[in-house]
This record gives C-alpha cells, sequence and structure tokens, in this order.
C-alpha cells in the first residue's frame, strides 16, 4: 500500500501529471491510472483516504470495487475487449453508446473507459497490449537449445527453437531446426502459416541477420528472400526496434512460455532425430494452446478460432521456395556460370554484373533487379542452356540453320542441288562440319542462277565430286553447259584433288 499512497499524494497534493508520478514511484502509466480510478471508483477525497490505515484504505479501493463489479449495469469487459480486438475502427466511445442503448440508467462515458483500463490492468501482462485479431504474428528464435544426439556415432548437435505467436489470440507455433540460416528461418516462417492455416498483415521480427540486412528505426532494410517470401504471401515484415524488447513482447513471453512448458518438461528424454523432436514439441505445443486461460474465458485455440483465424488471409496455392543467391559477371559469349553449366542471357550484358537465383527446378537471372532470363536447371557439367533471341543476329542466323532447313533451302534451286547438300553433309563426321560447303553452294546462285548452280549439282553428282569447289570449278569451266554423254566411262573414283579429263578441255 505504500506505492499507492504515495501515488495519491502526488496526485492530489502534488498535482503531479500520471506520468511524472509513475516515473517518481517505479510504476508504469496504467498503474497510477489504475490507481485514480479505483480512488473515483470508491467515492473517495483525498482528505479522508489520508487518515485511513492502509488496511481500510486497500479494503476500500479494492474489496469495495470489486464488489461493485457485480452491479447488473456492469458491461461485459471480455465482449468489449473482444470488440476492439476484432476491427480497427471500434472504439470505446462507440461501445458505450451500444451500452447506454442497452442500459439507458448506465454508466456515464469517463466511468465506462476508466473501469475497463481498470479491468485491463487487472489482466496478466500479456493480455493487457491491443493487438487487433489477424493483424501480427510475431516470430523470434529462443535463446536456449536442445540437444539431438546422431545414432550410431552418438554426436550430440544443438537445436534452435522457432516460436510464433499471435498478438491478440496469444496462439502460439514452435519448431526445432538444426541452425538458424536463412533457408531455415524462412522455411519455418512457411510452416507456421500452414499450421496457422492463414498469414497475417504483419510479421514482426527482432534484427536478426538472417531476415534484416541493415537495422533502421524508421527504414530497416530486410533481406531480399525474407522480403519475397512476404511478397508471396501477401504481407508485410515489421522488424523491431533495436534495443526496445516491448516492442516485441508477444514473442518475448512465447519464448519464455516455450522454455517452461516446451524445453523444461523435454530437457531429461534423449532424441535421435530432428523429426522426433519436432513431434514432442508438436504435442506440448497443442497442449499450451488448448490450456484454459486464468483470467479470461476460453483458451489460445478458442480465442484464434473463433476470432483470429476468420480475419487472416488465406495462404497462396503454393508454399514460397527459397532460392539461393549468387552474383556473376556475364561471359564474353553471353552466358553465366552456375555449377559447371552455362545460361545465355542477352548478348547486350557481356561483362555486366548480374544476380542469379536459382533452385532444385528454375535459374532466373536477375539484371538491377529486373528478370532478363529463366532457365530450366539443368546439371550437366560443360554443356549449355541457350535462348535464340538472347544471341546477336548473326549468330542467331548460323544457329538456326538445321540438315533439314539447308536441304529444303536448296530444293528450291532444284532437286539436284538438294541431292547435292545431303551428299556434302553426309559425308562429313557430323552435318554441322557441312554446312558452311552447303551454304557456299547455295551462295553460288547468286552469282550463276539457279539454272546453272542447278546442272552443275547434276554433274557434280554424276561425277561423284560432293563438293563445293567442284561445283564452283564446273562453273568457272562452264561445264554445267556441256552435256552429261561426253562424261569419259570409267576412270575411278573423283575427288578434289583430281582436275579429270574435263578440265583440260
Amino acid at each position: 500500500m505504500r506505492n499507492t499512497r504515495e501515488i495519491l499524494r502526488l496526485k492530489y497534493e502534488a498535482g503531479l501529471s500520471h506520468r511524472m508520478i509513475a516515473r517518481a514511484v517505479g510504476v508504469a502509466n496504467s498503474t497510477v491510472s489504475d490507481v485514480s480510478a479505483r480512488m473515483k471508483a470508491a467515492g473517495l477525497v483525498w482528505q479522508d483516504a489520508a487518515t485511513l490505515s492502509d488496511v481500510e484504505l486497500q479494503r476500500r479501493l479494492y474489496r469495495d470495487h470489486q464488489k461493485r463489479a457485480a452491479d447488473p449495469r456492469e458491461p461485459d469487459w471480455n465482449r468489449v475487449r473482444a470488440e476492439l480486438a476484432g476491427n480497427k475502427h471500434v472504439t470505446l466511445q462507440l461501445l458505450w453508446a451500444e451500452y447506454r442503448e442497452e442500459e439507458p440508467d448506465g454508466y456515464g462515458y469517463s466511468w465506462y473507459c476508466e473501469r475497463y483500463r481498470a479491468w485491463q490492468g487487472g489482466l496478466d501482462l500479456v493480455m493487457r497490449q491491443e493487438h487487433r485479431y489477424g493483424e501480427r504474428l510475431f516470430v523470434d528464435w529462443a535463446g536456449d537449445t536442445m540437444s539431438v544426439v546422431t545414432p550410431g556415432t552418438g554426436e550430440i548437435r544443438q537445436a534452435y527453437l522457432f516460436v510464433a505467436v499471435f498478438g491478440a489470440s496469444n496462439y502460439l507455433y514452435a519448431e526445432a531446426s538444426l541452425s538458424c540460416g536463412t533457408h531455415v528461418f524462412l522455411s519455418a516462417h512457411c510452416r507456421a502459416f500452414s499450421y496457422f492455416g492463414g498469414v497475417p498483415e504483419l510479421v514482426v521480427c527482432d534484427n536478426l541477420k538472417t531476415g534484416v540486412r541493415k537495422p533502421d528505426r524508421y527504414e530497416p532494410d530486410l533481406h531480399a528472400p525474407y522480403a519475397e517470401l512476404a511478397a508471396h504471401y501477401g504481407c508485410a515484415v515489421f522488424p523491431a526496434r533495436v534495443r526496445k524488447p516491448r516492442d516485441k513482447a508477444k514473442v518475448e513471453n512465447g519464448v519464455l512460455v516455450s522454455c517452461r512448458m516446451i524445453m523444461a518438461p523435454l530437457r531429461k528424454r534423449v532424441f535421435f532425430s530432428l523429426a522426433e523432436l519436432n513431434e514432442a514439441i508438436r504435442t506440448l505445443v497443442d497442449a499450451i494452446n488448448e490450456r484454459p486461460f486464468q483470467k479470461l474465458p476460453g483458451s489460445r485455440r478458442s480465442e484464434f478460432l473463433e476470432h483470429e483465424l476468420p480475419k487472416l488471409s488465406p495462404l497462396p496455392a503454393e508454399p514460397f521456395t527459397y532460392r539461393t543467391r549468387k552474383d556473376a559477371r556475364v561471359h564474353i559469349d553471353y552466358h553465366v556460370e552456375l555449377e559447371g553449366h552455362f545460361y545465355s542471357v542477352p548478348h547486350h550484358l557481356v561483362r555486366e554484373r548480374v544476380e542469379i537465383l536459382f533452385d532444385e527446378s528454375t535459374v532466373e537471372v536477375l539484371h538491377h533487379g529486373e528478370r532478363v532470363a529463366l532457365h530450366p536447371r539443368s546439371r550437366a557439367k560443360g554443356r549449355s542452356s541457350t535462348t535464340m533471341e538472347h544471341m546477336p543476329e548473326k549468330h542467331r542466323a548460323h544457329a538456326e540453320w538445321t540438315p533439314e532447313r539447308i536441304t529444303a533451302w536448296a530444293a528450291s534451286t532444284g532437286p539436284a542441288t538438294a541431292a547435292l547438300t545431303k551428299a556434302i553433309m553426309s559425308a562429313r563426321p557430323h552435318p554441322a562440319l557441312g554446312f558452311r560447303s552447303c551454304l557456299g553452294l547455295l551462295r553460288l546462285t547468286e552469282s550463276y542462277g539457279a539454272k546453272r548452280v542447278e546442272a552443275a549439282s547434276e554433274r557434280a553428282l554424276a561425277f561423284g565430286a560432293c563438293s563445293y569447289k567442284s561445283v564452283k570449278s564446273i562453273l568457272e569451266n562452264r561445264l554445267d553447259e556441256a552435256g552429261l554423254d561426253t562424261r569419259p566411262a570409267d576412270n575411278g573414283p573423283m575427288h578434289d584433288n583430281v582436275r579429270g579429263p574435263d578440265y583440260y578441255a
């Protein structure tokens, strides 16, 4: 009662503000407001209260006050709290107006507000904070760890506990992992959203390095994967201020609950796998969520199902997939390398710095934050994945040539020309090695015309001289104008280095 009497003295004798009283006595502002409200509700003035003993003052401020709570005109403060948490546009003034419609002889607005704050001050610290349903999910890592024993070797590995708790309903989720890396941190978010069956508006986190690249009081800079996860689920990440634990008091209490009600009960059990540990954790988490509140009706689960879950956004069709990032420089052949495989990018980005995002199935290349290439993931080392649109025009034209296309183009000159291109390509170890000879053959039509090239090709086939040089020699010496009946009987096979008798004609 010493603090209570001092609060009353400073308020009614010294005339100090609630904030100054709280600072002088060393209590919270809400405590000063509560004592002041109880003083008014008891109908006391300071001159009379100062003469009362501590026992009598306590009885008048608290015992009599509790008796009046049974007044039939007393509002249902649990319902009032639920209304305030369920809709951000609902105010105490609106609820008081609705209360007066039901109770015309009810209490005034000032008394209504003071009584609600007094009732609210009697709740646990966790419940005193005002949070709107579906708005904030608080996440953090517990400071302590749990042990997992590796079968066979007996190696003891430390498992870290990830905790997520809703601001309004205190609905809890926890899981263990063997690291605190970015991939594990983001995957834990995905599993938490799946456990809740929905997504909140805000995710409040600490300024941990796996999530926040650069802490700042006003504009914190998130790591790109964390921002991508938030965009995928349609929520926002709101890092708490540095060294401001009250910004995330919910999760701090959730971590405390997890340590006391999960880690402590499991401290003597030996786990031989992470899955076994998480199964035990899930059982205890369900028990925590089912446990009745001490000063409120219901439990975390009933509060969540009734009020929180309907306010959550639906889960996306596919969960977020974490992609690894890698910086790279575009090679002179307009490809970037990833684990021994080469992926093309637009040719104008040669020697530029780009960012590669990849997972098990896709490879995405970004330049200044914009996607410039997307390829299926390939494990073939030393091979390349090339998109035609990424190639320069000259390279593209060359890459578009195939044996079928060359033969089709040659057929426009004539059947003999088409047959000759087929013979040229089939005589090489690989058809591509004959492409240049065929292209040179077809270009002869520009100088000699399609008719003469067709005749020269027919003659070359007849003599077995299946090469670009043979056709060019025939055209230059106008042998295409001579009939095929002038061909000698059989002088053996012809090849590029044998001129033949026609050369001396």
